[in-house]
Order: C-alpha cells, then sequence, then structure tokens
C-alpha cells in the first residue's frame, strides 16, 4: 500500500497532506527512466564483455571449425607434395637414365605464381596467415600436378620415339645363325683371300648355301640395291634412321627394291657368291654416324652371352675372310 505523506503548516497549527505537482512528479518519473536505461545499458555492456551471444557463439565455433579444417587441408598438401616429390624424383631418372634428356629444373617444378594482388583478397582475414599459406600451397601443388601432367605426356613421346628407334636398331643376325655353324671371319686384320695380303675387314661373314635367305637387321627404308663385278658384287644398303644403316654384300639376289619400308627380320635377299668373293657367304656391315662399327654388338635380340662369347671366338680365329 502506498503510504500518504504529510507536512506541518505553521499557519493553519495543523498537519497537511503533502501533495507532489505534476512538474515533480514528471521529473521524478524522468529520473527514475533515465537511472532505468542507464543501468539497462551497464548490464548490457557487462554481458555482452563477458558472455556471448548464441549469434556469436556460433560464428566462434564455425571459426573453430573453419580453422580445423584448414589445419587438415595442410596435412592432406604435405602429404600429396611428398608424393610428389617422389613422383618426380623417378621422373628426373626417366628422363635421365633411359631417355637422356634432361630432367625438368626444380625451380620451375615448384615456382610460384606471379602477381602481387593474387593474395590480396585474403589478408584482411583474421586468420590470414593460415588461409594465406594454404592457398599458396594449393597453387603451388596444383602447378607442380600439371607440370607433372605434361612431363608424362612428353615421356609417352619420348617412349614412343624410343620405341621407334630401338625397332631401327640393328639387333638380329641377318641370316638364322642361332647354332653359329655359319659364323666366319670378324671384324679386324685378315687377309683377303684373293690379293693375299692384310687388309682391315669392316664386317663379318657368314658362310652358307647359295639362296639362304638374307634377312634385315632392323626397321629402315632401302637406301640402294647395287650390283658390282667385283668389291660387294650383288648388296644392299638400308637405312635405319637415328644414325644407322646396314650393308649385305655378294648377295645371289634381291628381294627388295630401292624406296621399300622393310622390317626387322624381313627377307631382303639371298646369299650368294658376287663380287670379289671366293664362296657363297653374306658380307654383313654395320655403320653408326657414319662411321662403320663391329657388327658383333648389333646381335643383342639373337645371343645369349654364352652364345655372344662362342661367336666372338668364333670370327676372331679366322686368318682369312672370304672377300
Amino acid at each position: 500500500m502506498r503510504r500518504t505523506k504529510y507536512h506541518f503548516n505553521p499557519n493553519s497549527l495543523s498537519f497537511e497532506q503533502k501533495k507532489i505537482s505534476f512538474l515533480r512528479k514528471a521529473y521524478i518519473g524522468f529520473g527514475f527512466f533515465v537511472l532505468l536505461i542507464a543501468s539497462s545499458a551497464g548490464i548490457s555492456m557487462v554481458y555482452f564483455h563477458y558472455f556471448d551471444t548464441p549469434e556469436t557463439k556460433a560464428l566462434v565455433e564455425e571459426n573453430n571449425q573453419l580453422v580445423t579444417q584448414y589445419n587438415a587441408l595442410n596435412e592432406k598438401l604435405e602429404k600429396i607434395e611428398a608424393v610428389l616429390d617422389e613422383i618426380q624424383v623417378r621422373d628426373d631418372n626417366i628422363y635421365r637414365v633411359i631417355f637422356e634428356k634432361d630432367p625438368i629444373p626444380e625451380s620451375v617444378r615448384k615456382a610460384g605464381f606471379g602477381g602481387t594482388d593474387r593474395y590480396a583478397g585474403l589478408e584482411s582475414l583474421s586468420d590470414k596467415e593460415i588461409v594465406l599459406s594454404t592457398a599458396k600451397k594449393v597453387d603451388i601443388v596444383s602447378k607442380q600436378a600439371y607440370i607433372q601432367a605434361k612431363s608424362y605426356e612428353e615421356v609417352l613421346n619420348l617412349a614412343i620415339e624410343k620405341e621407334l628407334e630401338l625397332s631401327s636398331t640393328p639387333a638380329i643376325m641377318p641370316i638364322s645363325n642361332h647354332d653359329l655353324t655359319f659364323t666366319s671371319s670378324g671384324w679386324g686384320m685378315r687377309v683377303h683371300p684373293v690379293y693375299k695380303v692384310k687388309l682391315f675387314h669392316w664386317g663379318m661373314d657368314f658362310v652358307a648355301p647359295r639362296g639362304t635367305a638374307v634377312y634385315a637387321t632392323g626397321d629402315g627404308v632401302v637406301e640402294s640395291t647395287l650390283t658390282r663385278r667385283t668389291g660387294h658384287g650383288k648388296h644392299i644398303v638400308v637405312d635405319h634412321g637415328y644414325g644407322y644403316k646396314t650393308l649385305y654384300a655378294h648377295l645371289n639376289k634381291f628381294n627388295v627394291v630401292p624406296g621399300q619400308k622393310v622390317k626387322r627380320g624381313q627377307i631382303i635377299g639371298y646369299v650368294g657368291s658376287t663380287g670379289t668373293s671366293t664362296a657363297p657367304h653374306l658380307h654383313y656391315e654395320v655403320e653408326k654416324n657414319n662411321k662403320k662399327v663391329d657388327p658383333k654388338y648389333y646381335f643383342f635380340k639373337d645371343l645369349t652371352p654364352e652364345k655372344f662369347d662362342q661367336l666372338v671366338a668364333i670370327s676372331s680365329n679366322i686368318g682369312q675372310s672370304f672377300d
């Protein structure tokens, strides 16, 4: 219950009920209102300073989750980088060892991206360090992966080219001679059967019956089919590309024409004794980069190490050639 207030009136010598004017009431009411507003503001400031709103709590939780996800992404990127580094080491070895090419420089593989404003939009973020680090790492890994993909395209092209080169390289004996029974005079100084003087024998002779098939020792193109009364007689020159040429001499007849493409193992002629020859045989030469080389090193698809040693022994013991 509201209490009634009185005051003593000295003129009437009596107590009279105290009355408050409207203005006084308004003033008092306004004072209470201001005090209430100030108190509310103070309480709100204290609350917001020491306590988070549900919205703030949600944003803080979301931010924490994003930081956690960035950290996890960084760990995955580091693992991907490690795998890419291992792939690149193997890729470099393929270039160096197999294809004899210079590997892609490390500075190219891991070069950053140009442009000073590339990451400008991330500078204002509260966790800009981790965001910038992750963005840059993603860019580098992406570039590494792109370069590696292009590298494998190049490796594929090199492999195709290498396959063509290997197919074109002389690699078998020019006649069927796996038991080496037809092996005769080899590379080196020999007594010429007609001139009876020592001359350098630039190839290898295979004694075989007239008409024995002669095979192309690698893929190539027939450069010439020539007939001479002396020297090599009927002979074929095959250009294999990649610096290789082979010569097949003293043939009985040809089985190809100039300009014709041939494959390794294809019959190109038949053994004879034309030109300066004392008996049916095949004189075979190999040329690499315009220089004649020992043919015995180009039978690697035919011979085991033991057979190769046997062939070297047989061809080295003959003192006289057949041409």
